[in-house]
């Protein structure tokens, strides 16, 4: 790797009621379906070396979804393509996604837009919320040769179709403030359990 790239940028979602959203007609991209973060504090700008705030962060939004690890399709990992978090990153999936980890489509929208800093989470929720409307993963852009510490399915250069009935984004910040948030595809009453 290169390096971060520095970007500049914002995301927005408009979240209402499915009772407004269907009164109203609107287009339900997805739902928001659950929510996890963490604090580890293990150095200031350094990721715990296993990723242990990450992975908790991302184990509390499956437990706040009420999903198994295999419900999630995809990753909108933080991924920001340092030497210090990509490896981390890797193992918190690893980590909070066990032997589904293999099976997960993983991509960084910094790859496409550079790091925002603190307003990254919002457009990166934003590219989640469409692969899970459009059933496409964008891709980890200029992703040459993979660190040999990062195993998973990355979505090297070329974006991919694939139904994605749920997926996880998670930003990570300075100090090891951790957040995950997972958004699934909107079920209409009628077809949930």
């Amino acid at each position: 790797r290169t390096g971060m790239v520095m970007g500049e940028g914002a995301g927005v979602l408009v979240l209402e009621s499915e009772e407004h959203a269907l009164a109203r007609g609107a287009r339900i991209y997805a739902v928001v379906a659950g929510y996890g973060a963490s604090f580890d504090s293990y150095r200031i700008t350094t990721p715990h070396p296993e990723g242990t705030g990450a992975a908790a962060a991302m184990t509390a939004a499956l437990r706040d979804a009420s999903l198994t690890p295999a419900d999630i399709d995809y990753i909108n990992a933080h991924g920001t393509s340092t030497k210090l978090n990509d490896p981390a990153e890797t193992q918190a999936i690893i980590t909070a996604f066990g032997d589904h980890a293999s099976a997960l489509c993983v991509s960084s929208s910094k790859s496409l837009f550079g790091h925002l800093i603190g307003g990254c989470g919002g457009p990166e929720f934003v590219f989640t919320v469409l692969s899970v409307a459009t059933d496409r993963i964008h891709p980890t852009i200029n992703l040459t040769q993979a660190d040999p510490k990062c195993s998973l399915d990355y979505v090297p250069n070329v974006a991919r179709q694939r139904v994605v009935r749920a997926a996880l984004s998670a930003s990570f910040g300075f100090g090891g403030q951790n957040a995950a948030v997972i958004a699934a595809k909107h079920r209409p009453a009628q077809e949930r359990p």
